[in-house]
């Protein structure tokens, strides 16, 4: 009987994974450079070897969330280190300033063609289980914080928030910023930039050299001491 997935063999089996696919040969993805049709081939494979080995929730693209479940409730991205970004379905505003509502496990990798054998290698260089609380934007968040402490009041928010062209209307901006003044914003780590999907940019999680509760450097060249 298969054991039930939880966050914490989640992240062992993407540590396990990173190190076993940097050494494998890919026939299928020689020459390729769609860094959508790497990250789709490996996702899968992933979520695959998750299957083979747990009891889990795989989730449909309606949900558009890979593991769904209430307790994992995950989205697994694979990026290429030269712009390791990718996009997700805009739901709500306030995704930028409280997190998308789910964890990212983020797989980074550098991809290397042998023109001998004719095979690609992925090097993993990142991965990272991000929890959904550092989902958010890590500027909006800060400055957020920082006019908080310095007593800004509703005008001083909504002023702030139409400057970043916040994608709300005005009766959602106030809605918005009465949250902001009551709640606490934990601080993001994500580059979220507005578009018709959130484009979410993860080069300050690749690099992130000391710890942050919250976030799980499972592989990195700048793993926390």
């Amino acid at each position: 009987m298969k054991q039930k997935l939880t966050k914490e063999t989640l992240i062992k089996e993407a540590q396990l994974f990173c190190v076993n696919q940097s050494t494998f040969q890919h026939k299928e993805l020689y020459g390729v450079t769609d860094g959508k049709a790497v990250g789709t081939l490996i996702e899968q494979k992933f979520q695959a070897h998750l299957t083979a080995n747990y009891e889990l929730i795989i989730g449909s693209s309606a949900k558009g969330i890979d593991l769904p479940s209430e307790d994992i409730l995950t989205d697994i991205k694979v990026t290429s280190n030269k712009q390791p970004q990718s996009s997700c379905p805009f739901k709500d505003a306030k995704q930028k300033i409280f997190g998308l509502g789910y964890n990212l496990l983020v797989f980074v990798y550098d991809k290397t063609d042998d023109p001998v054998n004719q095979t690609a290698t992925l090097n993993f260089v990142s991965c990272s289980f991000v929890s959904k609380e550092r989902t958010s934007d890590y500027t909006t968040t800060r400055i957020l914080n920082e006019m908080k402490n310095v007593g800004a009041n509703e005008d001083d928010i909504i002023a702030f928030l139409e400057g970043i062209k916040l994608p709300a209307d005005e009766i959602a901006l106030k809605q918005i910023t009465k949250i902001i003044l009551t709640k606490d914003i934990p601080i993001g780590y994500l580059t979220i930039s507005n578009a018709l999907q959130w484009r979410l940019q993860y080069a300050r999680i690749r690099d992130l050299k000391n710890v942050v509760p919250g976030i799980d450097k499972i592989i990195s060249y700048n793993k926390p001491e």
